[in-house]
């Protein structure tokens, strides 16, 4: 598909980093160009000048390939592991043609999301993320369990994980809520430097508790964007610091 549709080649990922559903994600993206379209007269933005921040680009790289690919968006890719951004170069010498739109940096410090990749002077027309939504490895197991019963309709005796993925890509202590608060909070720092801050929430009932926190924080608007790919139902949470005209008055 990556090759078919993007012209992406020579696509690989370690063993047992996370293969991403490619439908999936590119509606994603192309959920993003939608909601920047609204503080654009209605069209889509596209070319260089669009810059993205990807939270957690992993092994795959596959945000920046298609938001580069579709759009010709420029990209930052950020993730704690070297190995995955190691990675991720060789999946872009690869593609030389892409490698101009897109950059990787290491987050060091795995306390903050933004602190250490965003500096004094970027201006990124939208961050996005695909968080860890899992709060432990158990947790991750106990889930991979159902969808099999799912799926099967009958019991299922060994807990093995039914995708890859590394434990940073599946979980975290606090699981996607405990991620995406932080993120909220630390988003209030660059409130002036990103236009749109966005992340998927795969757990519905984990929305409430997010709008609270960006009533908390003043967000000035937030919205949250359905999407579905078969039986996988997600949403995509949106907000932004910057009013109505700020966000006209935003250069791409």
């Amino acid at each position: 598909m990556l090759l078919f549709f993007y012209g992406v080649k020579n696509w690989s990922i370690p063993k047992g980093h996370l293969c991403p559903p490619i439908p999936g994600r590119a509606d994603y993206i192309h959920y993003i160009a939608d909601l920047l379209a609204q503080g654009n007269n209605g069209s889509i933005p596209t070319g260089k000048s669009v810059l993205g921040l990807d939270i957690g680009v992993g092994a795959n790289c596959i945000y920046p390939l298609l938001g580069s690919a579709i759009y010709d968006w420029s990209f930052v890719g950020s993730d704690i592991l070297q190995k995955s951004l190691a990675n991720c170069a060789a999946i872009l010498q690869n593609n030389p043609q892409l490698m101009p739109n897109i950059s990787l940096q290491q987050q060091m410090d795995s306390r903050y999301i933004f602190k250490n990749i965003i500096s004094v002077d970027d201006r990124f027309s939208f961050t996005m993320c695909n968080p860890p939504f899992h709060a432990s490895e158990d947790d991750a197991i106990s889930g991979s369990i159902r969808k099999v019963k799912n799926l099967k309709q009958q019991k299922v005796a060994k807990p093995i994980l039914n995708f890859g993925g590394l434990q940073q890509e599946l979980w975290c202590n606090g699981g996607e809520l405990s991620f995406i608060t932080s993120m909220i909070y630390e988003s209030i720092n660059y409130r002036q430097q990103c236009l749109w801050f966005t992340t998927l929430v795969s757990k519905k009932d984990n929305l409430n508790h997010l709008y609270k926190i960006l009533e908390k924080v003043s967000a000035a608007t937030v919205q949250t964007i359905e999407m579905s790919q078969g039986q996988k139902i997600s949403r995509i949470l949106a907000w932004t610091f910057m009013t109505e005209s700020e966000i006209k008055q935003w250069k791409f």
